[in-house]
């Protein structure tokens, strides 16, 4: 394979990936601004307590949807009664 063919070749290969990449949707994010590390992130730190706490919630629904209802029938009754 002598130089130009070399060279053809490499470009070829070039435009095949960016005609792959643009069917795909890969999207060339190489601006300054994508690298910046901006610190922690409020919104974040917000969404993942918020996530936590739903997770807390559902895993005592579930618990309850579970377990011996005899004891939460016996709690109800309680309250029932109290009037």
């Amino acid at each position: 394979m002598n130089p130009f063919e070399m060279v053809v070749a490499i470009i070829a290969i070039v435009m095949i990936a960016q005609v792959v990449k643009a069917r795909m949707g890969v999207v060339n994010r190489h601006k300054g601004e994508d690298f910046i590390h901006r610190g922690p992130d409020p919104e974040a730190d917000r969404l993942r307590a918020e996530v936590k706490a739903l997770k807390d919630r559902v895993a005592v629904l579930e618990r309850l949807a579970t377990d011996d209802n005899t004891a939460l029938e016996r709690e109800f009754d309680k309250l029932r009664n109290r009037d």
